[in-house]
């Protein structure tokens, strides 16, 4: 099956995924997948041209998942996206605040919406993903069940919106990934880029201070280090990194020289422009 014009997701019709899947690439033809595994797989096997893959976000902080499946995955980085998640609450027709006793969405959504869940009493369940909830709940037509999603989801799956922008905070944003089968890496001389790597170290006293010792004394800003063992006995510390720069700037070559010899696995995700976004607020 061919890859054109087609990005794959995690998520059903209405996902925030999907959402930014339309506002990054409007020209390809978003690409259902039940889990993250199977959005990766779509492109390993061509059956996408890529894959938009949330990976953080401000409320509710990182998404697990992906730091597992993207060091152990044959893709690459090739771009970042920014997107505004606007989360309302949803319920069948006829249902109100009051009727409802349980609440579903993905765990981010029930974690980016814990003010709410609190003020309403309500139960949360977490759910496969936000959309996949606004399904579940019109499916059910139950007043008693309610979902957290996007106002698109509400009109996808007939449901009412009970109350709109009811995240914790407002300004809530989800940064996704732009996965690819070849690496596509920007001219330095276009602009700023990011860097993704991963590595691993031994779980010995100095062995990050030391693996990273090279990005300070050569000035490179690491943005992103997230750490999760990899052995059954807890010795093995892989490192999630991102960093300011592209491996082509000899201060970045400096640092990679030092990370290398205190390393025992290291593997460059992808070199990848460095969004706007980052440069607002």
């Amino acid at each position: 099956m061919s890859d054109e014009g087609k990005i794959s997701y995690q998520g059903v019709p209405g996902a925030y995924s999907q959402m930014a899947c339309q506002a990054a690439y409007p020209d390809l033809e978003p690409l259902s997948c039940d889990t993250f595994r199977d959005a990766f797989t779509a492109v390993e096997e061509g059956h996408a041209e890529l894959a938009m893959i949330p990976i953080e976000n401000t409320l509710g902080g990182r998404v697990a998942d992906i730091h597992h499946l993207l060091p152990e995955s044959s893709l690459y980085i090739i771009g970042e996206h920014f997107q505004p998640v606007r989360h309302a609450l949803l319920a069948p027709k006829g249902a109100t605040l009051d009727s409802l006793k349980t609440v579903a969405s993905h765990e981010q959504g029930l974690a980016q919406c814990r003010e709410l869940i609190a003020e309403l009493g309500v139960e949360p369940l977490d759910f496969g993903d936000t959309a996949g909830a606004a399904k579940e709940a019109a499916d059910r037509n139950d007043t008693t069940f309610g979902a957290i999603a996007s106002e698109l989801a509400a009109e996808i799956y007939d449901l009412e919106t009970l109350r709109q922008r009811i995240e914790d905070r407002l300004g809530n944003t989800t940064r996704f990934v732009l996965l690819s089968r070849r690496a596509i890496e920007p001219d330095p001389r276009d602009g700023d880029a990011m860097t993704s790597i991963v590595f691993r170290v031994r779980s010995v006293p100095g062995a990050l201070y030391k693996a990273l010792g090279g990005f300070a004394t050569n000035g490179v800003n690491v943005t992103k280090l997230e750490s999760y063992m990899t052995d059954q006995r807890f010795t093995v510390a892989q490192f999630y990194v991102e960093f300011e720069g592209h491996p082509a700037d000899p201060k970045v070559t400096a640092a990679f020289e030092e990370l290398q010899f205190f390393c025992s696995r290291l593997k460059r995700i992808g070199t990848y422009p460095k969004s706007d976004y980052r440069n607002t607020g």
